[in-house]
């Protein structure tokens, strides 16, 4: 079956927070821009019951709402959604190809925003109250919801014990299930010895999950002892998962950068080891995975998309394909001295005009250009001609040497 081709300037992998905030800033950039989620609009977020650290919305807000809400003003600035599954990427060159099953998608920058799972238990009934079921993946998503209740936590590592602590100070108890012998734990040792201090925690060593019971919302938890087979039930409000997270990132594999664990690495603008490819939310090796968290990824991703594109399309036509060599001048708004500096080359380009064309760029909000160039200090000249870089100035730019640098 030969797959339909459709072009757009941004294809979004992800219809989570971070890729609807990606969405929002690159449709009111007015980007062609196309958003592929295989399951969910909205993501993990949700499926939470009630999210109440997102800023703006002090009563609380159902993750389904929230998610509601980003979905609509993605599509008022013209965001156009495909529910299907990426089967291959094509990220290297100028061109980017994204397919799915049937369609080949062509653009100028990807922007991912896959996301990933929690790692499950295995035990039986487990996909019955997953979410908003009585089964949770986030204490500060849904630590409020459970005051005053009995929850237990699967998992010693970091999170688990960090999270179980947070819990207590809403839960009236907090039972751990503990896989190893006792006092024996995967976290560090100064939050094992605070946990095991807190009045409002109790671990049940040796044990994992067999199953999870209840009618339409987890009543408990049936733990199974390691040593011992035997089966012991646990009443519960609320099952917290702490025992991993399984980003999303098969497809990129040998692609692109990722971290031990499989996360993808991105610098601080959330951009990859691919040009023209970003990687945000969860999905992207970083220290917090929230919502809020999300949503700056998302901004910072989908602005400098908006920015790669336009200096992609300047630096093709007026400086690698420009009809004659290209003298490039390279400064900061925000620095008088190049601000002056570029009156005189405004002022030169009539005169070289026969010979020369003259490319000015800013970088004060946006290097990309420079960055191409090899360039990282201003104010700088460059001189390019059929598509290469003949020569730089980054030192001593004045007047005199911009003259003895053209010739």
């Amino acid at each position: 079956m030969e797959k339909k081709t459709e072009r757009y300037d941004v294809v979004i992998i992800g219809g989570g927070a971070a890729g609807l905030t990606a969405g929002i800033y690159c449709g009111r950039a007015r980007l062609k821009t196309l958003l592929i989620e295989k399951s969910l609009v909205g993501g993990l977020a949700t499926y939470t019951n009630e999210i109440e650290n997102y800023p703006g919305f002090p009563q609380g807000q159902s993750g389904l709402d929230l998610m509601n809400l980003f979905h609509q003003q993605a599509k008022k600035f013209g965001v156009k959604f495909k529910l299907t599954d990426v089967k291959s990427v094509s990220l290297e060159g100028d061109t980017k190809v994204v397919e799915t099953f049937r369609n080949r998608y062509e653009c100028s920058a990807v922007i991912i925003a896959s996301g990933g799972k929690p790692r499950l238990t295995g035990a039986k009934n487990e996909e019955k109250y997953l979410y908003d079921k009585g089964i949770s993946f986030c204490a500060t998503c849904d630590a409020a919801a459970n005051t005053g209740k009995t929850v237990v936590v699967i998992g010693s590592g970091d999170a688990a014990i960090e999270e179980g602590m947070f819990l207590t100070k809403f839960a009236d108890k907090v039972l751990v299930s503990v896989m190893h012998d006792v006092g024996i734990m995967d976290c560090n040792e100064i939050a094992k010895g605070q946990a095991m201090d807190n009045p409002k925690m109790e671990f049940l060593w040796n044990t994992v999950p067999d199953s999870f019971e209840g009618d339409d919302h987890l009543e408990g938890v049936v733990l199974k002892n390691l040593k011992t087979g035997q089966l012991e039930p646990i009443a519960a409000d609320t099952c917290f998962l702490f025992i991993g997270y399984l980003p999303n990132t098969e497809l990129f594999q040998d692609i692109l950068d990722m971290s031990p664990s499989k996360y993808l690495k991105t610098n601080e603008r959330m951009e990859t080891n691919i040009p023209g490819v970003w990687a945000v939310g969860d999905v992207r090796d970083k220290f917090l995975k929230q919502v809020a968290t999300a949503v700056g990824d998302g901004a910072v991703a989908g602005y400098g998309a908006e920015k790669y594109i336009a200096e992609s399309e300047m630096f093709e036509s007026q400086i690698l394909r420009a009809e004659k060599p290209a003298l490039v001048y390279l400064f900061s708004a925000v620095d008088p001295d190049a601000r002056e500096l570029l009156t005189y080359i405004e002022q030169l380009e009539e005169e070289i005009s026969p010979r020369l064309s003259v490319a000015k760029v800013d970088i004060y909000k946006s290097d990309g250009i420079a960055r191409r160039l090899g360039i990282n200090r201003f104010p700088a000249v460059a001189l390019v001609e059929n598509g290469r870089i003949v020569k730089t100035m980054t030192e001593h730019v004045n007047e005199g040497s911009i003259r003895e640098f053209i010739g």
